[in-house]
Formats: C-alpha cells, structure tokens, sequence
C-alpha cells in the first residue's frame, strides 16, 4: 500500500510540474484543478525540483534554446555561448532556472587552477547556491567588486565567492573595500591602498568573470542598497539616455556606449574596460524587464557569454532586426 502511495505521489509532483513548466499554468490554475491550496502547490513544485523532477526535461530544453541561441550568434558574432531558460511566471523560479544553467557551464568550463572574478546581486548569487554535487576544483574566486554594509547580505561579492569556493573547490579573496562611496576623492584614496590594488590586479587576470547586468529604474538593486537616489537614477537614464549596468560599476547607453555619470565615480571595482581583457565574461540577467539593458551590454563587446530568458533574447532580436 505505502509503495502504491509513493508512486501516486510522484506522479502528482510530475503532472504538476509539467503543467506548471512547459504548460505555463499559474499556480493559482493548479490549485483549482486539483483541488489544492495555492501555499501546497507551492510546495510540491518545490518538492519536484528536490527530488529531479524537473531536472532535465522540465527546466531545459535543448532543441529549443539552440534555434535562439544560434540566432544571437549571428547577430553578435563576438559572443561565445548563450544560455537560455524557458520563461516562467515565477521570477525566483526563473532565476534559479537560470542559475542551474549557469551552474552546468562551469562545472564543464572549470579547470584546476582556474581564477574567476565574482560580482554581486541575486542572479550571481542564485548560482552558488544551486544544489549539487559539483566535482571539486581548485579554484580561487576573487570578489570582483567591493562589499556592502549589510549584515548577513548573501549577495554582496564576497559572500557569493565564498559560497562559490566551496561549491566548486579552491579559495575565497576578498576585496577590502566598500563597493561603494560618497565621491570620487574616497575611491581614489582607496584605489591607492596596497591590498586592495592587488586583489584588484589578480582579479583583472581571470580567466573568468561573472557579473549581473542592471537596468536603470527607482526600483534597482543599486537604489535599495541607497547608493543612488531614485532621482539621480532617473536623470542618468531619461537625461544622459543610461540604459544599464554591468556589475553594478560601468554604465552604458543602448548602443553598449559608455556613459560618463557621478554614479561611476563611486564604486569600487572592475570596470567594462578591465572585463574586456578577461577571456570569458558570463553576464547574468533573470528579469524580463532588462532586454534593453543587455542590449546595451552586448554591444559594450565585453560579454562573452549571456545567460538570460528566452523572452529577453527575442525581444533583443526583434530590437536589432
């Protein structure tokens, strides 16, 4: 009877996986079909990532990504790869999508001794923690970007590279710096200490670099952390035409142009320049709401690998069509 339970219970978690991931079906739309709460669909889909359910077939579907993926290729011919998630409704669910993709590029890419540079947010935190057993590396992961005055904030650079460290194997070097300050006479005096201008150098020389990509808007990660007001936001993007980010330094126009604003003279880290000379740059973007933001940064020349939505990439394709 219990065996006959378990199998039942399965296929309950496989149906509504299924309908939830490919079908597109809320789960509000769940719950009434089955006759569930919404909190219990919730769960149980949580239940199917768990236990593989949706490992392969659900989150992942090659002959689909691959059509897109070539697409964008041909129209920036300097990029390496494109990873591509199936669109969901559920943006935590997206960005951990995204983030197992992610996750199962590094673990081919990886070599021993290999050195990557770490940037900051949630998109390049989801990706230390996706769960698995990864092969260990010996790897050093350097923070590409210094840190926020945040107690117990999991997606600063250094707790990122820590968690990646002992994901993958190998060390943690932190950058001891803020990532950000009041005005361009403080980054210079600290651009001036030893320690942290070689823990820069080192991570100028990565082979890799991961890094989120911003948009501009009162509602950013950069105005929730306070280091820009909503206004000086607003006026960088409606006034000097600031479309974007890259690791939450580097600001650019649609074209990939960069834009000379107060905002640059404040943080503490690699900039687009520095990521250019890094072999493989992998730029991370879970949010539908930042197809013109990557556009900007693909034109920058200084991403090598993308990892977005299928939604971004066809709207960056109809945008450059």
């Amino acid at each position: 009877m219990e065996k006959h339970t378990l199998s039942q219970d399965s296929e309950l978690l496989t149906e509504i996986a299924v309908a939830y991931y490919q079908d597109e079906t809320t789960q509000e739309e769940i719950a009434r079909k089955f006759g569930i709460s919404r909190i219990k669909v919730g769960r149980l889909l949580k239940r199917a990532r768990e236990e593989g359910i949706v490992e392969i077939n659900v989150r992942y579907h090659p002959v689909f990504s691959t059509r897109l993926e070539q697409q964008l290729l041909d129209r920036f011919p300097q990029l390496q790869r494109a990873l591509i998630a199936l669109d969901l409704q559920d943006s935590d669910e997206q960005r951990r999508q995204l983030a197992a993709l992610v996750s199962t590029h590094l673990e081919q890419s990886l070599k021993e001794n290999s050195v990557v540079a770490v940037g900051q947010g949630r998109n390049v935190a989801a990706i230390a923690d996706h769960p698995g057993q990864v092969p260990t590396r010996n790897c050093h992961f350097i923070s590409g970007i210094g840190g926020t005055h945040r107690p117990g904030d999991a997606i600063n650079a250094d707790h990122i590279s820590r968690r990646l460290a002992k994901k993958f194997g190998g060390i943690s070097e932190t950058l001891y710096a803020p990532a950000y300050v009041e005005n361009r006479a403080l980054k210079e005096a600290f651009m001036q200490n030893g320690t942290i201008k070689e823990t820069l150098d080192r991570a100028r020389k990565a082979d890799i670099a991961l890094v989120g990509i911003g948009d501009m808007n009162e509602n950013s990660y950069m105005v929730k952390l306070g280091w820009f007001s909503p206004h000086e936001i607003i006026d960088a993007s409606l006034n000097q035409g600031v479309t974007g980010d890259i690791a939450g330094y580097d600001f650019f126009n649609s074209q990939g142009q960069h834009v000379d604003t107060v905002m640059n003279d404040r943080v503490i880290g690699l900039s687009i320049d520095e990521l250019r000379k890094i072999p493989c740059v992998i730029a991370i973007a879970s949010e539908n709401t930042k197809a013109l933001a990557i556009l900007g940064a693909l034109r920058t020349g200084a991403i090598d690998i993308i990892a977005t939505t299928a939604q971004n990439i066809r709207t960056i394709l109809n945008m450059t069509q």
